[in-house]
């Protein structure tokens, strides 16, 4: 019914974007200000330097965590602002 009446995206893309603190921890949880998927790219603004350097060096194994805790192919890649 979700798919249909175009719901299964939208729905598929908050559930991933509520994943993201229970992948990444809570002190990365605390250091993101915004996150929002547009064009299968999840953006995150992230408050420290450091931790944006590190989170790219493990941007691929976050996308593939992300998708797998949702059970779709939400996400094909991340953007650190």
């Amino acid at each position: 019914a979700l798919r249909t009446d175009g719901l299964e995206t939208p729905l598929l893309q908050r559930r991933l974007i509520n994943e993201w603190g229970k992948i990444t921890g809570t002190i990365v949880e605390n250091y993101t200000m915004n996150l929002f998927i547009r064009n299968q790219i999840l953006y995150v603004k992230l408050l420290s330097p450091a931790l944006r350097a590190d989170l790219l060096m493990m941007k691929s194994e976050l996308v593939k965590k992300l998708n797998e805790k949702v059970g779709s192919r939400v996400i094909s890649d991340i953007r650190f602002y």
